[in-house]
Protein backbone atom coordinates (compact mmCIF):
# COMPACT_ATOMS: atom_id res chain seq x y z
CA UNK A 1 0.00 0.00 0.00
CA UNK A 2 2.94 2.69 1.33
CA UNK A 3 4.83 1.66 -2.17
CA UNK A 4 1.47 2.63 -4.17
CA UNK A 5 0.89 5.87 -1.94
CA UNK A 6 4.55 6.43 -3.09
CA UNK A 7 3.97 6.17 -6.66
CA UNK A 8 0.69 8.17 -6.69
CA UNK A 9 2.75 11.09 -5.08
CA UNK A 10 5.63 10.80 -7.47
CA UNK A 11 3.35 10.84 -10.15
CA UNK A 12 0.95 13.67 -9.14
CA UNK A 13 4.33 15.70 -8.64
CA UNK A 14 5.23 15.22 -12.35
CA UNK A 15 1.66 16.51 -13.37
CA UNK A 16 1.80 19.21 -11.50
CA UNK A 17 5.34 20.28 -11.96
CA UNK A 18 5.24 19.30 -15.75
CA UNK A 19 8.42 16.87 -14.72
CA UNK A 20 8.93 14.16 -17.87
CA UNK A 21 10.90 11.01 -17.00
CA UNK A 22 10.40 7.48 -15.33
CA UNK A 23 13.96 6.70 -14.30
CA UNK A 24 14.81 5.44 -11.14
CA UNK A 25 17.50 8.70 -10.56
CA UNK A 26 14.98 11.34 -11.32
CA UNK A 27 12.25 9.73 -9.05
CA UNK A 28 14.63 9.40 -6.17
CA UNK A 29 15.46 13.10 -6.36
CA UNK A 30 11.87 14.24 -6.42
CA UNK A 31 11.20 11.72 -3.13
CA UNK A 32 13.99 13.51 -1.06
CA UNK A 33 12.72 16.86 -2.34
CA UNK A 34 9.30 15.80 -0.62
CA UNK A 35 10.86 14.65 2.30
CA UNK A 36 12.91 17.50 3.24
CA UNK A 37 9.73 20.11 2.20
CA UNK A 38 8.11 19.65 5.46
CA UNK A 39 11.19 20.62 7.25
CA UNK A 40 13.12 24.01 7.40
CA UNK A 41 16.55 22.09 6.54
CA UNK A 42 18.96 24.17 3.78
CA UNK A 43 19.13 21.98 0.49
CA UNK A 44 21.76 21.93 -1.99
CA UNK A 45 20.76 21.22 -5.47
CA UNK A 46 23.88 19.96 -7.81
CA UNK A 47 23.91 18.74 -11.16
CA UNK A 48 24.92 19.79 -14.86
CA UNK A 49 23.82 22.93 -16.32
CA UNK A 50 20.57 22.25 -17.93
CA UNK A 51 19.29 19.23 -16.47
CA UNK A 52 16.19 21.16 -14.90
CA UNK A 53 17.60 22.03 -11.12
CA UNK A 54 15.38 25.07 -11.02
CA UNK A 55 12.09 22.75 -10.17
CA UNK A 56 13.01 21.11 -7.83
CA UNK A 57 13.56 24.18 -4.91
CA UNK A 58 9.70 25.19 -6.22
CA UNK A 59 8.70 21.13 -5.37
CA UNK A 60 10.15 21.53 -1.51
CA UNK A 61 8.03 25.33 -1.66
CA UNK A 62 5.09 24.30 -2.49
CA UNK A 63 5.01 21.12 -0.53
CA UNK A 64 6.17 22.94 2.63
CA UNK A 65 5.05 25.20 5.83
CA UNK A 66 6.07 28.34 3.79
CA UNK A 67 3.83 27.43 0.50
CA UNK A 68 1.63 30.79 1.14
CA UNK A 69 4.80 32.78 1.92
CA UNK A 70 7.26 34.46 -1.03
CA UNK A 71 8.77 32.39 -3.10
CA UNK A 72 12.10 34.54 -4.78
CA UNK A 73 14.78 33.15 -7.21
CA UNK A 74 17.61 35.04 -7.50
CA UNK A 75 20.68 34.07 -10.10
CA UNK A 76 23.79 34.40 -8.68
CA UNK A 77 25.97 34.04 -11.63
CA UNK A 78 23.88 36.83 -13.47
CA UNK A 79 24.48 39.90 -10.40
CA UNK A 80 27.24 42.28 -10.59
CA UNK A 81 29.89 41.62 -7.49
CA UNK A 82 29.43 45.29 -6.89
CA UNK A 83 25.31 44.87 -6.79
CA UNK A 84 24.86 41.43 -5.20
CA UNK A 85 24.98 42.78 -1.20
CA UNK A 86 22.36 45.30 -2.72
CA UNK A 87 20.25 43.13 -4.35
CA UNK A 88 20.00 39.88 -1.37
CA UNK A 89 20.16 43.28 1.47
CA UNK A 90 19.29 45.77 0.53
CA UNK A 91 20.87 49.50 1.35
CA UNK A 92 20.03 52.73 2.65
CA UNK A 93 20.14 55.95 1.28
CA UNK A 94 22.97 57.54 0.07
CA UNK A 95 25.18 54.17 0.82
CA UNK A 96 26.48 54.46 -2.96
CA UNK A 97 26.14 56.38 -6.01
CA UNK A 98 22.83 55.78 -7.29
CA UNK A 99 21.37 54.87 -3.96
CA UNK A 100 18.77 57.94 -4.21
CA UNK A 101 16.42 55.54 -1.45
CA UNK A 102 16.17 52.67 0.61
CA UNK A 103 15.42 49.80 -0.75
CA UNK A 104 14.53 46.15 0.71
CA UNK A 105 16.65 43.14 -0.15
CA UNK A 106 15.45 39.67 -1.65
CA UNK A 107 16.08 38.22 2.10
CA UNK A 108 13.99 40.49 3.87
CA UNK A 109 11.47 40.87 1.01
CA UNK A 110 11.39 36.68 1.25
CA UNK A 111 10.38 36.88 4.87
CA UNK A 112 8.32 33.86 6.07
CA UNK A 113 8.77 32.09 2.32
CA UNK A 114 11.68 30.52 0.76
CA UNK A 115 14.52 31.62 -1.40
CA UNK A 116 16.54 30.06 -4.81
CA UNK A 117 19.92 30.89 -4.76
CA UNK A 118 20.40 29.57 -8.15
CA UNK A 119 24.51 29.09 -9.59
CA UNK A 120 25.52 30.09 -5.44
CA UNK A 121 28.89 28.76 -6.05
CA UNK A 122 29.37 32.26 -8.00
CA UNK A 123 28.75 34.13 -5.43
CA UNK A 124 31.55 36.38 -3.91
CA UNK A 125 33.54 35.58 -0.83
CA UNK A 126 32.51 38.53 1.13
CA UNK A 127 28.84 37.98 0.05
CA UNK A 128 29.82 34.35 1.23
CA UNK A 129 30.36 35.08 4.72
CA UNK A 130 27.24 37.59 4.46
CA UNK A 131 25.18 34.64 3.39
CA UNK A 132 26.49 31.74 6.24
CA UNK A 133 25.79 34.52 8.66
CA UNK A 134 21.63 34.87 7.82
CA UNK A 135 22.34 30.64 7.90
CA UNK A 136 23.46 30.51 11.16
CA UNK A 137 21.36 33.34 12.98
CA UNK A 138 18.89 34.91 10.78
CA UNK A 139 20.42 38.23 10.53
CA UNK A 140 21.50 40.81 8.40
CA UNK A 141 22.62 44.37 7.83
CA UNK A 142 21.87 46.76 4.99
CA UNK A 143 24.52 48.02 2.40
CA UNK A 144 25.55 51.30 4.31
CA UNK A 145 23.82 50.71 7.71
CA UNK A 146 25.13 49.59 11.07
CA UNK A 147 21.79 48.11 11.91
CA UNK A 148 20.98 44.62 12.54
CA UNK A 149 17.86 42.63 11.32
CA UNK A 150 16.21 39.64 11.15
CA UNK A 151 14.66 37.23 9.07
CA UNK A 152 13.00 34.08 8.80
CA UNK A 153 14.09 32.58 5.07
CA UNK A 154 14.57 28.80 4.25
CA UNK A 155 17.60 29.33 1.86
CA UNK A 156 17.45 26.36 -1.29
CA UNK A 157 20.67 26.56 -3.25
CA UNK A 158 22.18 25.26 -6.70
CA UNK A 159 25.10 24.91 -8.78
CA UNK A 160 26.45 23.03 -11.41
CA UNK A 161 30.10 22.93 -10.46
CA UNK A 162 32.02 20.60 -8.10
CA UNK A 163 31.34 22.46 -5.14
CA UNK A 164 34.36 20.38 -3.42
CA UNK A 165 36.54 21.44 -5.85
CA UNK A 166 35.37 25.11 -5.35
CA UNK A 167 36.61 24.68 -1.38
CA UNK A 168 39.98 23.48 -2.69
CA UNK A 169 40.43 26.27 -4.63
CA UNK A 170 39.61 28.39 -2.28
CA UNK A 171 36.92 30.06 -4.13
CA UNK A 172 33.70 28.82 -1.91
CA UNK A 173 34.15 28.70 2.38
CA UNK A 174 34.36 25.40 3.87
CA UNK A 175 31.87 26.50 6.23
CA UNK A 176 29.11 27.61 3.99
CA UNK A 177 29.18 24.77 1.61
CA UNK A 178 28.53 22.43 4.87
CA UNK A 179 25.39 24.73 5.48
CA UNK A 180 23.92 24.33 2.56
CA UNK A 181 24.50 20.98 2.13
CA UNK A 182 22.83 19.58 4.69
CA UNK A 183 20.30 17.90 2.58
CA UNK A 184 22.13 17.30 -1.30
CA UNK A 185 20.11 16.58 -4.27
CA UNK A 186 22.05 15.46 -7.62
CA UNK A 187 20.26 15.84 -10.50
CA UNK A 188 21.82 13.55 -12.64
CA UNK A 189 22.43 14.41 -16.44
CA UNK A 190 20.38 12.47 -19.17
CA UNK A 191 23.31 10.74 -20.75
CA UNK A 192 22.66 8.71 -17.12
CA UNK A 193 19.23 8.52 -17.97
CA UNK A 194 18.52 7.36 -21.42
CA UNK A 195 15.36 6.31 -20.79
CA UNK A 196 13.73 9.78 -20.37
CA UNK A 197 15.50 10.84 -23.28
CA UNK A 198 12.63 9.77 -26.13
CA UNK A 199 9.95 10.72 -23.69
CA UNK A 200 11.34 14.30 -23.44
CA UNK A 201 11.68 14.69 -27.14
CA UNK A 202 8.32 13.57 -27.84
CA UNK A 203 7.01 15.87 -25.24
CA UNK A 204 8.73 18.85 -26.62
CA UNK A 205 7.93 18.04 -30.22
CA UNK A 206 4.10 18.13 -29.04
CA UNK A 207 4.32 20.83 -27.37
CA UNK A 208 5.57 22.75 -30.47
CA UNK A 209 3.33 21.36 -32.58
CA UNK A 210 0.40 22.69 -30.51
CA UNK A 211 2.50 26.20 -30.02
CA UNK A 212 2.87 26.60 -34.00
CA UNK A 213 0.00 24.56 -35.21
CA UNK A 214 2.35 22.26 -37.02
CA UNK A 215 1.89 18.32 -37.40
CA UNK A 216 4.24 16.87 -34.65
CA UNK A 217 7.81 15.14 -36.45
CA UNK A 218 8.81 11.46 -35.52
CA UNK A 219 11.92 9.89 -35.81
CA UNK A 220 12.98 6.83 -37.63
CA UNK A 221 14.01 3.86 -35.74
CA UNK A 222 18.21 4.96 -36.31
CA UNK A 223 17.44 8.71 -35.57
CA UNK A 224 16.33 7.20 -32.38
CA UNK A 225 19.60 5.56 -31.48
CA UNK A 226 21.19 8.46 -32.36
CA UNK A 227 19.35 10.40 -29.89
CA UNK A 228 19.59 8.04 -27.14
CA UNK A 229 23.33 7.40 -27.42
CA UNK A 230 24.46 11.42 -28.17
CA UNK A 231 25.86 12.60 -24.82
CA UNK A 232 23.74 15.42 -24.71
CA UNK A 233 26.25 18.03 -22.92
CA UNK A 234 23.62 20.83 -22.67
CA UNK A 235 21.10 18.41 -21.74
CA UNK A 236 17.16 19.00 -21.32
CA UNK A 237 17.98 22.61 -23.08
CA UNK A 238 20.00 21.29 -25.34
CA UNK A 239 17.36 18.64 -26.48
CA UNK A 240 14.55 21.26 -26.21
CA UNK A 241 16.50 23.42 -28.60
CA UNK A 242 17.13 20.59 -31.23
CA UNK A 243 13.30 19.75 -30.78
CA UNK A 244 12.38 22.85 -31.79
CA UNK A 245 14.84 23.83 -34.90
CA UNK A 246 13.82 20.50 -36.49
CA UNK A 247 9.83 21.12 -35.47
CA UNK A 248 10.27 24.51 -38.15
CA UNK A 249 12.73 23.87 -40.65
CA UNK A 250 11.98 20.06 -41.21
CA UNK A 251 9.36 20.01 -44.33
CA UNK A 252 8.99 16.36 -43.85
CA UNK A 253 7.60 15.42 -40.68
CA UNK A 254 9.63 11.74 -40.46
CA UNK A 255 12.90 12.56 -39.30
CA UNK A 256 15.58 10.16 -40.70
CA UNK A 257 19.24 9.32 -38.98
CA UNK A 258 21.22 11.98 -41.16
CA UNK A 259 18.85 14.68 -40.44
CA UNK A 260 18.75 14.56 -37.20
CA UNK A 261 23.12 14.44 -37.58
CA UNK A 262 22.46 17.57 -39.03
CA UNK A 263 21.33 19.50 -36.18
CA UNK A 264 24.17 17.66 -33.80
CA UNK A 265 27.79 18.47 -33.56
CA UNK A 266 29.87 16.55 -35.95
CA UNK A 267 31.12 14.41 -33.41
CA UNK A 268 27.80 13.38 -32.65
CA UNK A 269 28.66 9.93 -33.26
CA UNK A 270 31.58 9.08 -31.36
CA UNK A 271 30.05 11.30 -28.58
CA UNK A 272 29.38 8.16 -26.48
CA UNK A 273 32.58 6.92 -26.23
CA UNK A 274 34.36 6.83 -22.95
CA UNK A 275 35.95 10.67 -22.03
CA UNK A 276 39.94 10.13 -21.63
CA UNK A 277 41.03 12.63 -19.29
CA UNK A 278 44.46 14.01 -20.09
CA UNK A 279 45.04 17.28 -17.00
CA UNK A 280 48.04 15.33 -16.23
CA UNK A 281 48.96 13.43 -19.33
CA UNK A 282 52.05 15.79 -19.97
CA UNK A 283 53.50 15.11 -15.88
CA UNK A 284 52.83 11.26 -16.32
CA UNK A 285 54.78 11.69 -19.45
CA UNK A 286 57.90 13.35 -18.26
CA UNK A 287 57.85 11.48 -15.00
CA UNK A 288 57.48 7.69 -16.97
CA UNK A 289 60.62 8.72 -19.50
CA UNK A 290 62.25 10.00 -16.45
CA UNK A 291 62.04 6.86 -14.96
CA UNK A 292 62.60 4.24 -17.93
CA UNK A 293 66.22 6.43 -18.06
CA UNK A 294 66.52 5.71 -14.52
CA UNK A 295 65.89 2.21 -14.90
CA UNK A 296 68.27 1.71 -18.37
CA UNK A 297 70.94 4.19 -16.45
CA UNK A 298 71.39 1.43 -13.49
CA UNK A 299 70.36 -1.41 -15.59
CA UNK A 300 73.37 -0.77 -17.51
CA UNK A 301 75.92 0.79 -14.94
CA UNK A 302 74.86 -2.73 -13.29
CA UNK A 303 76.27 -4.98 -16.33
CA UNK A 304 79.35 -2.96 -16.84
CA UNK A 305 80.85 -3.56 -13.10
CA UNK A 306 79.81 -7.41 -13.60
CA UNK A 307 81.89 -7.26 -16.86
CA UNK A 308 84.72 -5.40 -15.50
CA UNK A 309 84.53 -7.97 -12.97
CA UNK A 310 85.09 -10.73 -15.19
CA UNK A 311 87.64 -8.84 -17.33
CA UNK A 312 89.30 -8.75 -13.69
CA UNK A 313 89.17 -12.30 -12.95
CA UNK A 314 90.65 -13.16 -16.80
CA UNK A 315 93.77 -10.65 -16.53
CA UNK A 316 94.62 -12.40 -12.59
CA UNK A 317 93.75 -16.04 -13.50
CA UNK A 318 95.06 -15.85 -17.23
CA UNK A 319 92.60 -18.67 -18.63
CA UNK A 320 88.81 -18.06 -19.59
CA UNK A 321 86.28 -19.82 -18.42
CA UNK A 322 83.07 -21.25 -19.99
CA UNK A 323 80.61 -18.79 -17.61
CA UNK A 324 82.88 -15.99 -18.00
CA UNK A 325 81.66 -16.15 -21.97
CA UNK A 326 78.16 -16.80 -21.01
CA UNK A 327 77.69 -13.67 -18.99
CA UNK A 328 79.72 -11.93 -21.60
CA UNK A 329 77.82 -12.80 -24.30
CA UNK A 330 74.27 -12.48 -22.05
CA UNK A 331 75.71 -8.94 -21.21
CA UNK A 332 76.13 -7.68 -25.07
CA UNK A 333 73.40 -9.21 -26.65
CA UNK A 334 70.94 -11.31 -24.67
CA UNK A 335 69.80 -8.63 -22.50
CA UNK A 336 70.79 -5.37 -23.98
CA UNK A 337 69.79 -2.43 -21.49
CA UNK A 338 68.68 -0.56 -24.92
CA UNK A 339 66.74 -3.30 -25.49
CA UNK A 340 65.12 -3.31 -22.18
CA UNK A 341 64.56 0.53 -22.13
CA UNK A 342 62.99 0.42 -25.56
CA UNK A 343 61.15 -2.72 -24.47
CA UNK A 344 60.01 -0.93 -21.99
CA UNK A 345 58.82 2.64 -23.79
CA UNK A 346 56.82 0.74 -26.49
CA UNK A 347 54.86 -0.91 -23.20
CA UNK A 348 51.07 0.13 -23.12
CA UNK A 349 51.02 0.48 -19.61
CA UNK A 350 52.51 3.63 -17.92
CA UNK A 351 53.42 2.32 -14.26
CA UNK A 352 53.24 5.17 -11.48
CA UNK A 353 56.76 6.62 -10.95
CA UNK A 354 58.36 5.86 -7.65
CA UNK A 355 59.47 8.29 -5.11
CA UNK A 356 63.27 7.10 -5.88
CA UNK A 357 62.55 8.30 -9.28
CA UNK A 358 60.91 11.70 -8.08
CA UNK A 359 63.32 12.54 -5.65
CA UNK A 360 66.37 11.61 -8.38
CA UNK A 361 68.62 14.09 -9.03
CA UNK A 362 70.30 13.31 -12.66
CA UNK A 363 72.90 16.14 -12.64
CA UNK A 364 74.60 14.88 -10.05
CA UNK A 365 74.71 11.38 -11.62
CA UNK A 366 75.22 12.69 -14.96
CA UNK A 367 78.98 12.08 -14.92
CA UNK A 368 78.65 8.83 -13.51
CA UNK A 369 76.21 7.47 -16.11
CA UNK A 370 78.29 8.76 -19.01
CA UNK A 371 81.28 6.82 -18.36
CA UNK A 372 79.49 3.63 -17.38
CA UNK A 373 77.91 4.12 -21.27
CA UNK A 374 81.83 4.66 -22.60
CA UNK A 375 82.67 1.75 -20.84
CA UNK A 376 79.70 -0.18 -22.09
CA UNK A 377 81.10 0.58 -25.62
CA UNK A 378 84.13 -1.70 -25.27
CA UNK A 379 82.02 -4.89 -24.18
CA UNK A 380 81.94 -5.79 -28.00
CA UNK A 381 85.53 -5.54 -28.41
CA UNK A 382 86.32 -7.35 -25.03
CA UNK A 383 84.11 -10.56 -26.40
CA UNK A 384 85.56 -10.44 -30.06
CA UNK A 385 89.35 -10.51 -28.50
CA UNK A 386 87.90 -13.70 -26.01
CA UNK A 387 86.92 -15.78 -29.25
CA UNK A 388 90.14 -14.84 -31.45
CA UNK A 389 91.74 -16.27 -28.12
CA UNK A 390 89.79 -19.17 -28.12
CA UNK A 391 90.61 -19.82 -32.12
CA UNK A 392 94.00 -19.19 -31.76
CA UNK A 393 94.44 -21.48 -28.21
CA UNK A 394 92.58 -24.62 -30.58
CA UNK A 395 94.47 -23.72 -34.21
CA UNK A 396 91.31 -22.25 -35.20
CA UNK A 397 88.93 -25.46 -34.62
CA UNK A 398 86.02 -23.40 -34.09
CA UNK A 399 84.41 -26.72 -32.66
CA UNK A 400 86.40 -27.19 -29.82
CA UNK A 401 86.48 -23.53 -29.57
CA UNK A 402 82.64 -23.11 -29.44
CA UNK A 403 83.04 -25.81 -26.60
CA UNK A 404 85.04 -23.57 -24.29
CA UNK A 405 83.18 -20.36 -25.45
CA UNK A 406 79.88 -22.20 -24.49
CA UNK A 407 78.73 -21.12 -27.90
CA UNK A 408 76.88 -23.35 -30.14
CA UNK A 409 79.08 -24.19 -33.76
CA UNK A 410 76.73 -22.25 -35.31
CA UNK A 411 76.36 -19.52 -33.08
CA UNK A 412 80.51 -18.95 -33.15
CA UNK A 413 79.92 -18.86 -37.54
CA UNK A 414 78.10 -16.38 -36.77
CA UNK A 415 80.02 -14.42 -34.33
CA UNK A 416 82.96 -14.81 -36.48
CA UNK A 417 80.92 -13.77 -39.66
CA UNK A 418 79.95 -10.31 -37.16
CA UNK A 419 82.70 -9.26 -35.64
CA UNK A 420 84.46 -9.95 -38.85
CA UNK A 421 87.04 -12.23 -37.77
CA UNK A 422 89.93 -13.64 -39.99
Amino acid sequence: MSVKLFEMDIQSVKLRFDIVGNSKQLEQAINIALQVAPTDLSVLITGESGVGKEVFPQIIHQFGSRKHGAYIAVNCGAIPEGTIDSELFGHEKGSFTGAHEARKGYFEVADGGTIFLDEVAEMPLATQARLLRVLESGEFIRVGSSKTQKTNVRVVAATNVDVQEAVYAGKFREDLYYRLNTVPIKVLPLRQRKEDILLLFRRFCVSFSEKFRIPVIELSEDAERVLVNYRWPGNIRQLKNVAEQMSIIEKDRMIDRDTLLKYLPNDAMSSDLPVIYRGHSKNVSENFERELIYNFLSDLKRDVNDLKGLVSEIIKHGNISPEFIRKASDLTHSDVPSQRFSDAYDATIIPTPSQEIENYDFEEHDYEETVALDQSLSVQKAEKDLIIRALEKHDGKRKMAAQELGFSERTLYRKIKEYNIT
